[in-house]
């Protein structure tokens, strides 16, 4: 038995695998974000290991006596801070937190080689420009800095006692040589730090360490090998089979991001495009990652009264050629192509016939315009994309689906437990670590359970509207 274990944003969840690869049980326990301030986001570390307890305490005891070795992975970017005594020195800095726009051009003026060192363009969403925030705003804190962690790192040294990251998840600091899978000296001059402040690198597939003896009783299982894991995006996609050159998914949680694995470090900054390690040796990934997905569901049912099942009954009720409102599902900025914390999302072209029906499905019609726009930035930068594996929360609406398939004109596979999540991947990861698999032995691809080929019909009915998203962003952007 293998214990997947995934810190996310809304909350933990942990995956038990069988020997053959089958998920017999998971659990989870939700989380809170703080939003002390415009454009802030944070969580309290603590919170994550109590719901990890909590949810891993879920799962069938007579299970967990199985468990042979535990995997995570976890939210991206997140800023940690720890003093002396490994404890944290303040709230950590989230992923989707808009407040260090500012010092990205900072540590890029530093460090004119930022670009090419790390693959990717400085946003306030990844880590390094939370630390130089932290450095000009909160000086008496930074200079308490002994560790920076990321979240499910946190977690790990809560679990094992050792500060480790895998590769994928740490490329996301931008303190890290992407082509060369090593922390970068300059990048992390250009924020005051150094490797002495870093958790060690390991690939994903590597143990870090072995579950402490008294967390090991506490949960009921042996103090069993803890494997480096994964970010969540690139756990999920080993959860799928996503592992080779040229496999892709699209994954609709909280945030929404399409990955694509390449076996090249292939960077194109310039767009927005995310180019990070993968959990795997010698393996890398693109990305177009858009802040607000499946959340905003969540905040359109709020607005409408309805509950998310409630509010995707009431899309479908709505013919698409009759929609002509748009959404812009920009509610806490947006990365890929645009790279804005400051835009903000709306509904345009209302008008006496609005009806709850009609907002709800231009809601689901808008994440997927900003996942098309997201699409472009990837194939420019060569990558080409036919199929999509779909996972995550929003993977159990084929409805939503079928709009996706449509928006971004390609087909989509629906895959036997796409919902899991990256929890799956941490625990094969969490295998491979014990056992000495290669990739092409565990991380087979699910079975599918459904395909989605894009209606010729709703790509005709789709395209104005998209055309009309792209340029409502321009038009929104300086208000």
């Amino acid at each position: 038995m293998f214990l997947g274990i995934d810190i996310g944003t809304s909350g933990v969840k942990a995956a038990l695998l069988d020997e053959y690869g089958a998920v017999v049980a998971q659990a989870s326990a939700p989380l809170c974000v703080l939003r002390p301030h415009p454009l802030w986001s944070e969580q309290a570390p603590d919170d994550w290991w109590v719901a990890t307890d909590v949810s891993v305490q879920a799962l069938p005891v007579e299970l967990r006596r199985h468990v042979r070795a535990i995997g995570l992975a976890g939210q991206m970017h997140g800023a940690i801070l720890l003093g002396a005594n490994d404890r944290p020195l303040r709230p950590a800095i989230l992923w989707n937190d808009g407040r260090s726009f500012n010092q990205c051009g900072d540590i890029e003026a530093n460090e004119p080689g930022s670009r090419a060192i790390t693959g990717n363009l400085m946003m306030p969403g990844f880590t390094a420009p939370k630390l130089a925030w932290v450095s000009q705003n909160e000086p008496e804190i930074f200079a308490q800095v002994k560790t920076v962690l990321l979240p499910k790192d946190y977690v790990r040294l809560s679990m094992s006692g050792d500060k480790a990251s895998d590769l994928s998840d740490a490329a996301g600091t931008l303190w890290l040589d992407v082509g060369r899978r090593d922390w970068s000296d300059a990048m992390l001059a250009a924020t005051h730090l150094t490797r002495a402040q870093m958790p060690a690198l390991f690939e994903g597939n590597q143990v870090t360490g072995v579950l402490r003896a008294e967390i090991a009783r506490q949960w009921g299982m042996e103090p069993v090998p803890v494997a480096a894991g994964a970010g969540d995006n690139a756990a999920g996609a080993v959860g799928v089979g996503v592992v080779n050159e040229g496999d892709a998914l699209l994954s609709l949680g909280t945030s929404g991001v399409i990955f694509v694995a390449t076996g090249q470090f292939r960077p194109n900054p310039a767009r927005a495009v995310h180019v990070f390690c993968h959990c795997l040796p010698e393996m890398w990934h693109q990305m177009s990652v858009h802040l607000s997905a499946a959340s905003c569901l969540d905040w359109a049912a709020r607005q409408v009264g309805m509950d998310v099942p409630g509010l995707l009954r009431c899309a479908e009720s709505a013919e698409a050629d009759t929609v002509e409102e748009l959404f812009l599902p920009y509610l806490s900025g947006e990365r890929t192509p645009h790279n804005d914390p400051h835009v903000r999302g709306a509904w345009l072209r209302l008008d006496n016939e609005t009806s709850p029906a009609r907002l709800a499905r231009a809601v689901l019609e808008g994440v997927a315009f900003a996942h098309a726009d997201g699409l472009d930035a990837l194939r420019e930068a060569g990558t080409q994309v036919e199929e999509l594996a779909v996972i995550g929360g929003g993977s159990q609406s084929l409805f939503w689906g079928r709009i996706f398939a449509a928006a971004l004109n390609v087909r989509l596979a629906y895959l036997e437990g796409g919902d899991v999540g990256p929890a799956l991947g941490a625990a094969r990861l969490a295998r491979m670590a014990l056992t000495g698999e290669s990739a092409d032995q565990v991380c087979t691809r699910p079975p599918v359970r459904h395909i989605m080929e894009p209606d010729p019909r709703q790509v005709e009915i789709l395209a104005p509207k998209r055309e009309a998203f792209r340029r409502a962003y321009a038009a929104i952007k300086s208000l």
